[in-house]
């Protein structure tokens, strides 16, 4: 890792995006760092590390070899911020529940929280 005082990680699920997203956090004069999902995450539980970034990817989650992160994962302080697979990681980790829309989306999209 290069000698920053902070930083993001992006975990990357295969997204075409995870380069954009990573620009666009350096835009904002952020250090990021991207790794893929099957990295050793223990290397980035430091305290230079601000907070996660999950990408989005091609998999589904309801395909039996799904990549996953492990469940301690989830069990920090810092915030976590998942983008498509990655926001459906969330909901699956905190037992959201996840459904298959009528319509495709793309861009940007409307959520309604029915519960806190």
């Amino acid at each position: 890792m290069a000698p920053h005082n902070e930083m993001m990680v992006i975990i990357d699920f295969g997204s075409q995006y995870t380069q954009l997203i990573a620009r666009k956090i350096r835009e904002a004069h952020v250090y990021c760092e991207i790794i893929p999902c099957t990295a050793d995450l223990s290397k980035y539980e430091i305290d230079k590390v601000k907070g996660y970034v999950l990408s989005g990817g091609p998999s589904s989650l309801s395909a039996k070899n799904a990549p996953r992160l492990p469940s301690s994962f989830f069990n920090t302080t810092k915030p976590i911020l998942g983008i498509c697979y990655g926001m459906q990681l969330i909901a699956e980790q905190f037992n959201g529940k996840l459904e298959a829309s009528q319509t495709r989306e793309y861009g940007q999209a409307h959520f309604i929280v029915n519960d806190d």
